[in-house]
């Protein structure tokens, strides 16, 4: 039976997730932990990172960022290049132009505006959605691929150029209790075992596929990242301040473009996360349908843990918001996979977890309310 964490919303479906004895999920006892944090000795952490991309410099860049055009990767590069006065090779990996939305163009192109060096990783459309797909059909998660494409991306790039520091934002053991990739630290080069994208395009490769197919959704192996000396660092674990709301802040004052659509149309209680593309509001959907949950569970456990909003308020905003998709998004997801809406109908409801989900009524609702108490 699912539990809600006593402290934030988190439920305990999300994989990995262990409540302790008092039911407070991981992230929460991080941030207990987060007072006792000596953050100057964070930073000079951050600066003998820093000092290690310099000596390691290749092709006139120290470093590497993984950027979107978002949030946290604008808030990532421009700390990087002025705070910490590295010179950084920014790799963003591209949605297909069918996927890609206007609003991630012109942000992708505010970061570059902003005086960055970046390359394009770009798989081709016709495997990225052949892979969407089957993701889809066997997981009913048709982004656990695209995922895995943007965490290769930049280790890729580190090969190619020689460029061994990378540098990724928060650390998901710490934020969510994402504890599978093993280090609640800075250090990232783990973060391939996160729930997502363990196992790489072999978990959803179609047998008809060549492997040379998915390189670019290959994150380098163990002995590459090691005889390439590649250091892969979550940023976020060395700035005390970093977070959702402070990064779009930051961004967002730098130009950053955010969403304007009302949260009962796209499960979102912010605007200013995952703008470049428009199905990640039906992926979180399903995220719902599977585990009980979905963006804005996130968001607001996030600010409970902060002290910016009562649990009372996070319940309230869960209730109204989590898992809500408009008509709109789910029409154009169709006509991308060119599937009907019984037919999306269909998958949606094979992934129903029926565990959490109970009818009352004769309409689905989760069996337990968020004070743990069943509500059938």
């Amino acid at each position: 039976m699912m539990r809600y964490c006593t402290k934030c919303v988190q439920p305990d479906t999300r994989p990995g997730i262990v409540f302790n004895e008092q039911g407070v999920c991981p992230a929460c006892t991080f941030m207990e932990q987060a007072p006792a944090v000596d953050w100057e000795q964070r930073r000079r952490e951050l600066e003998a990172i820093a000092e290690y991309g310099r000596s390691h410099s290749s092709h006139g860049y120290d470093c590497l960022v993984g950027v979107s055009g978002g949030k946290d990767s604008t808030r990532q590069a421009m700390y990087v290049r002025d705070e910490l006065n590295l010179n950084p090779l920014l790799v963003n990996c591209g949605y297909p132009p069918e996927q890609l939305v206007d609003r991630g163009a012109e942000n992708i192109a505010n970061l570059v505006e902003l005086g960055f060096d970046m390359i394009s990783y770009c798989p081709a459309p016709q495997t990225w959605k052949r892979l969407q797909w089957e993701g889809l059909q066997r997981y009913g998660n048709f982004l656990k691929s695209s995922e895995m494409a943007l965490y290769a991306s930049a280790p890729r790039v580190s090969l190619a150029y020689q460029i061994p520091l990378v540098f990724l934002g928060e650390n998901p053991a710490v934020t969510v209790g994402e504890l599978c990739i093993g280090t609640t630290d800075g250090n990232a080069n783990m973060v391939k075992n996160g729930n997502t994208i363990a196992g790489g395009p072999d978990t959803v490769m179609p047998p008809d596929m060549p492997v040379n197919k998915t390189i670019l959704y290959r994150f380098p192996s163990d002995e590459e990242t090691e005889n390439s000396l590649m250091r892969i660092v979550y940023l976020g674990y060395y700035i005390e301040d970093f977070g959702k709301v402070k990064n779009a802040e930051f961004s967002m004052a730098h130009g950053m473009k955010v969403r304007t659509d009302p949260p009962e149309d796209i499960g979102d209680i912010t605007g200013h996360e995952a703008l470049d593309e428009d199905f990640v509001i039906v992926n979180q959907m399903f995220k719902y349908i599977k585990l009980g949950f979905g963006k804005v569970v996130d968001q607001v456990s996030e600010e409970v843990r902060r002290g910016t909003m009562t649990r009372d308020e996070a319940v309230r905003l869960a209730r109204l918001y989590d898992g809500k998709c408009a008509r709109r998004y789910v029409d154009s997801f169709c006509r991308y996979f060119k599937i009907s809406h019984e037919e999306f109908d269909s998958i949606v409801e094979r992934f129903r977890n029926r565990d959490i989900w109970k009818k009352k009524n004769g309409q689905w609702c989760l069996a337990v309310d968020f004070d743990n108490t069943p509500i059938i």
